[in-house]
């Protein structure tokens, strides 16, 4: 038993059930026992590989399309370079690589990292070497300036809400025990006025997910670049309107029973890009489309092309593997989906279009 799930026991036997946005939230972000407090999640020693650990080409496309971006916009200065968790500082530390010949670009960048983990923070000033860099807990601490951003496998992360269709209404998913040992329930079926959308498309039995927190950060960024300029690009796994149970767990690069073993391994469900967008207006938003088919857009056959010259054996095989990886239907090229954000009346960031 894990010291988070002794504590999450005595507090269900003390109070009763919890949502899962709650467990989600204590799994994850509890001070002492929480996820991203204890453990490095990233890379072949963590539990999940995130596309900027599977290739520098990854970063460096996002970052020249961001760049690109900027340029259409007039080059602003100064301007905000924001990523929303940032992991190991592996994508900001390729993207500003791949952006120094981009004139006046670092000049006038910002550098912000949104990360509440010390202990990632760390890594990601490691990776970012001497490069000038600030760390911020939130977006609401964001400056009222241009804001280029990007957020890759974030939202996902994200605490969400489960509710399952009911004749009377919803039920939500909850936590609490089963023989002494935590356990999913659903609380009785309950009408939701904000639900009520859902009635047309769900039948019983049926499950959503909705995540609270996502729509405040959306258009807390939409708002700066509706007010200043910018763009935004949310990568991440999941679809145009939540159906269904996403709710999973990862430890070791393998799915796990989410209540096994709470703090030890990653938290997440597929994100609803529906939800994002329809909280962005003012702003304009462009997609969702299959990550696979923004990355060629944006010139990964070839990046990968050019990089393959150097390389032979062993090398070049994971080198082609990554590629695969990335833009592969089969592997994260379809599931994972691309959102932009940027200023009404502007053409959308490269690859979009």
């Amino acid at each position: 038993m894990t010291p988070l799930e002794a504590l999450l026991i005595r507090r269900v036997k003390a109070a009763g059930p919890i949502r899962l946005a709650d467990y989600m939230a204590e799994c994850l972000l509890h001070p002492e026992h929480g996820y991203y407090t204890t453990h490095d999640p990233f890379g072949a020693g963590g539990d999940f590989t995130t596309a900027p650990e599977i290739s520098q080409m990854f970063g460096e496309l996002i970052g020249l399309c961001l760049a690109q971006s900027w340029l259409d916009q007039g080059a602003p200065s100064p301007f905000t370079l924001a990523e929303l968790g940032p992991g190991r500082g592996t994508l900001m530390a390729d993207l500003l690589r791949a952006t120094t010949a981009v004139p006046g670009f670092h000049a006038a960048a910002q550098v912000t990292l949104i990360e509440a983990s010390p202990r990632l923070r760390a890594r990601q000033r490691a990776a970012l070497g001497s490069h000038p860099a600030r760390w911020l807990d939130t977006v609401d601490a964001l400056p009222e300036a241009p804001l280029f951003l990007i957020a890759n496998e974030f939202f996902d992360a994200l605490p969400i809400r489960q509710f399952t269709r009911d004749p009377a209404g919803w039920c939500e998913t909850m936590v609490g025990l089963k023989g002494g040992a935590l356990a999913f329930g659903l609380a009785p079926a309950t009408p939701l006025a904000a639900l009520e959308p859902r009635l047309a498309d769900t039948a019983p039995g049926e499950r959503i997910e909705v995540c609270p927190a996502a729509p405040p950060i959306i258009a807390a960024i939409a708002r700066l670049i509706t007010a200043h300029g910018g763009a935004a690009l949310i990568i991440d796994y999941g679809g145009w309107h939540s159906r269904g149970d996403t709710f999973q767990a990862l430890r070791g690069h393998a799915y796990a029973d989410p209540l096994a073993a709470p703090g030890a391994a990653d938290l997440t469900a597929h994100v609803d890009f529906e939800a994002l967008a329809q909280a962005a207006p003012p702003c304009a938003t462009a997609g969702p489309i299959p990550q696979g088919t923004l990355l060629t857009r944006l010139g990964i056959v070839a990046r990968a092309a050019r990089l393959a010259q150097n390389l032979s054996g062993t090398a070049l095989e994971s080198h082609h593997a990554a590629t695969r990886r990335l833009t592969d239907p089969q592997e994260m090229g379809t599931l994972f989906k691309a959102l932009a954000l940027h200023p009404p009346g502007s053409p959308a960031p490269p690859g979009f279009d």
